[in-house]
């Protein structure tokens, strides 16, 4: 019976060229308007370690003065003082943790056809790598014993490693670093997180950092510190902080594999607030969070409010295109009330009618889907020429594909409820004497 209405569906839309284009070109605008903002949207607040971030968690310490503080109502420092992150660190409270900043180093290279430039860099401990899930090509990371013993070695990535050593496997070669020499361990694979939850200080997505060493040994050569730095009191921000200063430039993650390991470390951030304030060090009632990586980034913030607005704005145009659509598909089913009228005569049901009617309406959403997806595709490559930071990441993948024709289909079925409903009421004896 399906492809019976399917058929009487294409004979009813090759009637009326014209009123069957405007339909259609109404629902592709519509659906490609939408499709293309609410695909970057899906991109930049999806999850960034799928399977992995439910169990990693951004502790938050406040270590300021008094000075503005209200008991309650002021959350905690979005980062950790070097004596915080090393005390929590070195504490071992969780199954895995990484303490961390971000950098930059100047690069050496050994090929005289490259020139020495500046390299984004990760000043981080061994956890980061196991607990991220860092995939590598060759090699591995670096041990807990290389942190301890300051060891000058190094991760790259395999887009640094392609530059600088022209590909292949690099494990076990020299990289000069700031005029140190560094032995490369392991080179990663495809590992881009995005949005970068771990350090939102210097960009929020498309991160490409090509450089990994030990925070210990970027100490030990006062290597350049790229970020944010939050100071209070006399604390002065500088590019390479101080160790003891009043300053947070840090960044701590730790995995917590079940929920009373989450309440234990809570209690333990706790407990530490009160001993830093009994030592004369905190100020402040203890004041601590434990956010997971989707909490942190929705606290952050990191999905830009223009993109938000757009969408909205796109699903408005979406309703102004279905209004038109139903306004279209009414006049086109009211047309043929004779010939409905004559299907009720002969038996047809207004179930059959209405089902019919709605094969129909769906066919033009299928043909208004291929449309909208051919606009949302030129839409995402305007996107992708724009400056923003994430307009790289804007591509359609399977699951946005499927929800194109899904979202096309339902809102031409949506439309065509009313107009069939509207058409199915006709009454066959007077369509008869009209005719």
């Amino acid at each position: 019976m399906f492809g019976y209405y399917f058929d009487l569906a294409l004979r009813s839309l090759r009637r009326n060229n014209a009123l069957t284009a405007l339909m259609v070109l109404a629902i592709a605008l519509g659906i490609g308007a939408s499709m293309t903002t609410l695909t970057v949207l899906h991109v930049l607040s999806g999850d960034p370690l799928p399977g992995r971030s439910g169990s990693l968690y951004y502790p938050q310490l406040d270590p300021r003065d008094g000075h503005g503080y209200v008991p309650g109502k002021v959350e905690p420092m979005d980062q950790l003082t070097w004596i915080d992150g090393m005390n929590l660190l070195q504490a071992k409270r969780a199954d895995r943790q990484a303490l961390m900043t971000g950098g930059d180093v100047a690069v050496q290279p050994d090929n005289s056809t490259l020139d020495p430039f500046y390299e984004d860099t990760r000043f981080t401990t061994t956890g980061f790598f196991p607990m991220f899930g860092v995939l590598f090509e060759y090699g591995h990371a670096w041990g807990d014993a290389e942190d301890e013993a300051h060891a000058r070695v190094a991760v790259i990535s395999s887009r640094f490693n392609d530059k600088v050593f022209g590909g292949g496997d690099s494990t076990g070669k020299t990289l000069r670093l700031d005029g140190a020499a560094f032995r490369i361990v392991g080179v990663t694979g495809d590992w881009h997180p995005n949005p970068n939850f771990y350090d939102l200080n210097r960009k929020s997505y498309n991160e490409d950092e090509g450089v990994f060493i030990p925070l210990s040994t970027s100490q030990d050569l006062s290597m350049a510190h790229d970020g944010s730095v939050n100071c209070w009191g006399n604390g002065g921000a500088g590019q390479a902080p101080d160790h003891d200063s009043p300053c947070a430039w840090m960044q701590l993650w730790v995995q917590l594999d079940s929920p009373a390991e989450v309440a234990a470390y809570k209690e333990f951030l706790v407990h530490y607030s009160e001993q830093q304030r009994a030592l004369g060090r905190f100020q402040r009632s203890p004041n601590v969070r434990l956010r997971s990586v989707m909490q942190w980034l929705d606290y952050q913030q990191v999905v830009p409010d223009d993109v938000r607005l757009q969408t909205g704005l796109a699903f408005g145009f979406l309703l102004v295109c279905l209004v038109n659509t139903v306004g279209l598909m009414l006049a086109k089913f009211l047309r043929r009330a004779g010939e409905l009228g004559v299907r009720r005569a002969l038996g047809a049901s207004r179930r059959a009618l209405f089902a019919q009617l709605l094969v129909e309406s769906g066919v033009v959403g299928l043909i208004g889907g291929v449309g909208g997806l051919l606009l949302a595709l030129v839409g995402l490559w305007l996107v992708r020429r724009q400056p923003a930071e994430y307009a790289p990441l804007a591509h359609l993948d399977p699951l946005m594909l499927l929800a194109t024709f899904l979202l096309a289909l339902g809102a031409s079925l949506l439309a065509g409820l009313l107009p069939a409903w509207r058409a199915c009421q006709v009454t066959p004896a007077l369509q008869l004497k009209s005719n």
